[in-house]
């Protein structure tokens, strides 16, 4: 399932804020002109809530944690106990030109069988639940990935811009599976060449995203 040529694996061994995280996957999307995979920790206990969500409905959800917006969709995620991962496709790369539910149902039938071939049972859901919930592991939605119980392992929030496609992704991960083997394997999956690379994010911008991301204004845009 090589959908690029090759994709730049970054394992951030740096432990991050809330807004900082949201900030680094900023600047990559601003930046990088190749795919990247970046997996990162938060520093602290964070929950993060959609570009569209309502702070006040996130706080009342995750009252215990410190609460930082996104740039892309999807619901609240509670950071305490999932795995995060973003996923950067620059414009012009094919992955990212495909629609929303295409790209969404790409990503996530890859991880999949990454986590099936890990020993997970996953399967990808073809049509949102009939759930009403602000909290994003309680409501999967069309192309999720559930366990065999049902329950929602693996969602992700989107955005497009004239730079190309982020894609934030979270996922809970079974006891003993090693994450950075996962996404490792996921950037096998996607692309044909992996190159693992160290980025040091810094600079004016990265302190202005930073800002953003840490505002009042920001976070309580709705």
């Amino acid at each position: 399932m090589s959908e690029v040529a090759t994709i730049k694996f970054w394992r951030d061994q740096v432990v991050r804020s809330g807004p900082e995280n949201m900030a680094v996957d900023s600047w990559l999307l601003e930046r990088e002109g190749e795919p990247v995979l970046r997996v990162y920790d938060w520093q602290g206990e964070w929950g993060s809530l959609g570009y569209f969500g309502a702070a006040a409905e996130a706080r009342a959800t995750m009252p215990k944690v410190s609460l930082v917006r996104r740039a892309t969709g999807g619901g609240f995620v509670d950071h305490r106990h999932d795995q995060t991962y973003t996923l950067v496709l620059p414009r012009g790369c094919g992955l990212a030109g495909r629609k929303g539910d295409e790209s969404y149902r790409v990503i996530h039938s890859a991880l999949a069988e990454v986590l099936r071939e890990a020993g997970a049972e996953v399967r990808l859901v073809q049509e949102d639940a009939r759930v009403e919930s602000p909290a994003c592991f309680e409501k999967p939605v069309a192309w999720d990935l559930v366990d065999g119980r049902g329950c929602k392992v693996a969602g992700a929030g989107q955005r497009r811009s004239r730079k190309g496609l982020l894609h934030q992704g979270s996922v809970m991960l079974e006891e003993g599976l090693d994450g950075d083997s996962v996404f490792s394997s996921l950037a096998g999956r996607l692309a044909k060449k992996v190159k693992r690379v160290r980025r040091e994010p810094s600079g004016e911008e990265l302190a202005a995203l930073i800002d953003r991301f840490s505002s009042q204004s920001w976070g309580e845009r709705r």
